[in-house]
């Protein structure tokens, strides 16, 4: 397994980050700063940490410099950044320092050659007439310019507590300076791919460059380059004393993103942090404000992964915190902070190992597959603890891996996976997984199957064998996805596939959707060995775009055959969440238990308004040992256990949003 570096910087877990992206048209900046107000709302708000702004997307500086690019509207004597970090620092609080980098207005607008420039010569970003951001070329003298901000920047406020460098994704160009380095890395500038692979190389060129320079500087200072692919972490991490995810859930990156992303990124040996906001939308919804709830399952959903917490929010220009948002951070900081003692250190624990499916996409939220949402919701929602890896992980850890969908070629992964079913492991596949990209020859032998490609039809069914034990209904239960045609070598046919009459198609169709079942085919449609289980259509794709439920209750019933003692067995609704972590010293086990309900209840956005409380919920923890104690944290209740057959078993009685159930003495098992 690859070993990163431990970071040398304390990340604390309440924190904010503090936009203030402020355009050059506003004259009256910072006319109502009040350090000392300032700082004292964060402390009473239980904020330790507050990124704070040397630089927007506006391209203006906030401190005093002589640099034109200082903000115009800001008052003469007034040194903005300086006032927010001695404020800080005086209240024990850390200031973090931003710094935009590919959105710089000022600059794009004074160099506009600067501009990364598009295949058919446009320039990247807004139009002329957009309200919006233009995006500057990482090839050009740009990033001399930005690296002479960045060294004024820690010479003044020498030593940082960090530097958050933002919209750092890889941005294709065929500025001259592009074509000039793409030439000289005999790269084809008409490639689409080699424009994106120079794009990539001058990204990790600049993060090396500038993580020197601050680490030069502030040996002990964090370092992070926001807007990366979480994919490429394993080569960027030396680049990252810390990895941030940032999620808002209603302005755009859904439920979804931080639990399955902080899955893959938690393997990597430094602080980690999941990134929401206190706005009702996303960035800069000024008067927007969230629902506490909503808040509250946010950074719970956070610390149950192990994760440090930060909320965004804007400055007002005039310099003064919203009071209504702060006591809302403030109220949902204050059950983080009771909670610590609980999080500090505590590893997550996993059983599963999925395999990442990567897209891509210059888009860094596009990046994740459906694939891989499909498997985050489906295994959360049966409550199985599992790692987001990828074929530079250790797979050893795990008792299982779910290899989802696609196909893998790689002789190198192949060999890799051979090794660890000789070694014991198991194996769940799907669709394409363990075949080629044809689909019609099988790769790992040892699921137990023969293949042909894929189905003639649209739409298929399964139906489901009478001896798989499982609770999927007798029926044929439609597949909205095309399937692969299998047959069962050496492996157990647990579902079939039963055919339509004929394809939905302008020549022949009956009723409004897919053709009913005709025939049972020969094809199967699940299969199992002792050892790895295979189904033959995108089931983790099709239910992350579908949602049918029996897609999930087929994989459960593939994955009771598979791991017939699970580390973690919950009762409860399906919206409620499990994870596991631990603390070595003392030695505990946590189970953290989340039930909140996210509603449509707009066309776009999933709201969290209200905590429902559920009672008496059963928990079953695989552990080594009988626990000494079992109580609920921070409250310190002893919970009643039973320790039967290797497993802690408790009644928790209620659960009022995030419960904490803690172990002493145990380890899981």
């Amino acid at each position: 397994m690859t070993k990163f570096k431990s970071a040398v910087f304390s990340m604390p877990y309440r924190q904010v980050h503090l936009d203030f992206h402020t355009g050059p048209a506003i004259g009256d900046v910072g006319a109502n700063f009040d350090p000392r107000a300032f700082a004292k709302a964060m402390k009473q708000a239980h904020v330790n940490s507050v990124t704070v702004f040397a630089k927007c997307h506006h391209g203006h500086l906030y401190y005093n410099t002589r640099h034109g690019a200082r903000h115009p509207g800001l008052k003469k004597n007034l040194d903005l950044l300086a006032g927010q970090v001695e404020a800080l620092h005086r209240e024990g609080i850390r200031a973090p320092i931003y710094m935009s980098v590919q959105c710089d207005e000022f600059a794009a607008n004074t160099h506009p050659e600067w501009i990364a420039k598009n295949p058919d010569g446009s320039h990247v970003g807004a139009k002329p007439l957009d309200a919006g951001w233009q995006i500057l070329d990482m090839s050009s003298p740009y990033q001399d310019y930005l690296y002479e901000q960045t060294a004024e920047v820690l010479k003044l406020f020498h030593p940082v507590d960090g530097i958050f460098f933002d919209m750092c994704w890889d941005q294709p160009s065929v500025s001259p300076w592009a074509l000039a380095g793409m030439a000289k890395e005999n790269l084809n500038p008409a490639s689409e791919a080699d424009r994106a692979k120079y794009a990539t190389m001058v990204s990790l060129r600049y993060m090396k460059r500038y993580f020197d320079q601050v680490k030069a500087v502030s040996g002990a200072a964090g370092v992070f380059f926001n807007s990366r692919p979480f994919a490429n972490l394993a080569r960027e991490v030396q680049y990252q004393t810390q990895a941030e995810i940032e999620a808002l859930p209603t302005g755009g990156w859904g439920y979804m993103y931080f639990p399955m992303n902080v899955r893959f990124v938690r393997r990597f040996g430094v602080p980690y942090l999941g990134m929401t906001a206190r706005f009702h939308k996303s960035w800069a919804d000024f008067g927007g404000l969230k629902p506490y709830a909503a808040l509250e399952y946010e950074t719970a959903q956070m610390i149950a992964h192990g994760a440090r917490c930060s909320i965004g929010d804007q400055l007002h220009p005039r310099g003064v915190l919203d009071s209504a948002a702060y006591a809302l951070i403030g109220k949902v900081y204050q059950r983080v902070e009771a909670r610590e003692p609980w999080l500090v250190n505590a590893a997550p624990i996993s059983q599963i190992g999925l395999f990442q499916v990567v897209r891509e996409s210059p888009n860094v939220l596009e990046t994740a597959s459906r694939s891989n949402e499909g498997a985050t919701r489906m295994l959360t929602q049966l409550r199985h603890q599992f790692d987001l890896i990828d074929g530079a992980s250790d797979f050893s850890p795990y008792e299982l891996l779910i290899l989802p969908d696609v196909p893998f070629e790689d002789g190198g992964l192949l060999k890799k996976v051979k090794q660890y079913m000789r070694a014991g492991g198991k194996i769940l596949a799907t669709g394409h997984a363990g075949l080629n990209a044809a689909g019609n020859k099988v790769l790992l032998s040892e699921l137990g199957i023969a293949a042909s490609g894929p189905a003639p039809f649209q739409n298929v069914y399964f139906r489901p064998d009478k001896k798989f034990d499982s609770s999927l209904a007798p029926t044929d239960h439609v597949l909205y996805d095309r399937s692969l045609r299998v047959t069962a070598g050496r492996g157990t046919v647990l579902a079939q596939v039963v055919e339509p009459y004929f394809d939905r198609t302008w020549r022949h169709f009956s009723s409004h959707a897919q053709t009913p079942g005709a025939r049972l085919s020969r094809f199967a449609a699940a299969v199992a060995t002792s050892r790895t289980a295979y189904v033959a259509f995108p089931v983790f794709h099709s239910f992350a775009v579908h949602g049918n439920l029996p897609y999930r209750d087929l994989v459960a019933g593939l994955l009771q055959r598979l791991l017939p003692q699970p580390l973690l067995t919950v009762s409860g609704p399906s919206y409620l969440e499990a994870t596991l972590t631990r603390q070595m010293q003392p030695l505990r086990t946590i189970v953290h238990l989340l039930a909140y309900s996210a509603q449509r209840r707009t066309m776009q956005l999933d709201i969290v308004e209200d905590i429902v409380p559920l009672t008496d919920v059963a928990v079953g923890l695989r552990t080594l040992r009988r626990p000494l104690r079992v109580y609920m944290a921070p409250e310190m209740t002893d919970v009643p256990f039973e320790y039967n057959h290797g497993y802690t078993c408790v009644r928790v009685p209620q659960i009022m949003g995030h419960a904490m159930m803690v172990l002493e003495g145990c380890h899981p098992g």
